[in-house]
């Protein structure tokens, strides 16, 4: 089964579950379990977001007996998956929702099918701070910021590189990404949004490519500083990662179905920067 589900991660402590914390995985575990009538159920998803972080477009997959999909209660007079949903809504907390359900196509992995991730920060540099209704998901920032000069740095961190400067280390991972787009604009509302897509994100990635464009919004360094601090591979003080509040997933992508194992086993295979010319 493939779910798409949406989530307020202000209560919880990220995607994975962790031993006495509540995390969006274990809850949403807990529900089909109960849901399904299960003891057990595995959980594969797109993106492991960290603690307070949101998400509107996450994607996760899990194996269901036949027999248990086929008993989901209420669904004499509805097809399974709009049972299921209705059911997940009764048990489960309002800071997560699962809006979709449907079977997984031959080769589907919430994970390893995806060909990108697109992640949304949003800002508010009003003197005011961040409206009172959007607390939980807009970082309010104490200085005025030019979102041009932000957008054109952005655009320069583009392309297959090492993003060892915005990772933090885990012993054994690759820091190498394609950041397929970084852009930050202001919404209708006034908001600073950064659009940040890449193939795969490693450990604080995002926030830390947050982080390297305040400096330069506010003007304190200039537009080429954060491909000095890229270039460099190595985490530089002068960067801070920002709160995971203004952190949102809003959407994972995949390819044709015809193509979904193929993606699957690329995306397992270790990332390599091209050879120097």
């Amino acid at each position: 089964m493939r779910l798409d589900l949406g989530y307020d991660g202000t209560g919880f402590s990220g995607w994975a579950a962790q031993p006495g914390l509540r995390t969006v995985e274990e809850t949403l575990a807990e529900g089909l379990q109960r849901v399904l009538r299960l003891s057990r159920v595995r959980l594969v998803v797109a993106g492991r977001t960290d603690a307070g972080v949101h998400a509107t477009g996450q994607v996760a997959h899990l194996d269901v007996p036949v027999e248990a999909w086929l008993a989901v209660p209420g669904r004499s007079d509805r097809p399974p998956a709009e049972a299921l949903l209705r059911r997940l809504a009764g048990v489960l907390p309002p800071d997560v929702r699962v809006h979709a359900a449907q079977e997984a196509p031959t080769g589907f992995d919430a994970r390893f099918s995806a060909v990108q991730r697109r992640y949304a920060y949003r800002v508010s540099d009003h003197p005011a701070g961040a409206p009172p209704l959007r607390r939980h998901d807009v970082l309010a920032h104490r200085r005025p910021l030019d979102a041009e000069a932000m957008d054109a740095a952005a655009g320069r961190l583009v392309g297959l590189h090492d993003f060892a400067a915005f990772c933090k280390p885990r012993e054994g991972a690759t820091t190498i990404r394609t950041l397929l787009r970084y852009r930050w604009c202001r919404d209708a509302d006034g908001l600073l949004v950064a659009d940040v897509r890449a193939d795969a994100f490693c450990h604080s990635m995002v926030r830390a490519l947050v982080g390297a464009l305040l400096p330069v919004g506010e003007g304190r360094r200039d537009i080429d500083w954060p491909v000095e601090v890229l270039t460099a591979r190595r985490r530089d003080p002068a960067v801070a990662v920002v709160p995971p509040l203004g952190l949102s997933l809003e959407e994972v992508g995949y390819p044709p179905e015809d193509r979904l194992a193929d993606r699957a086993q690329e995306a397992r295979a270790v990332r390599q920067l091209p050879p120097a010319c």
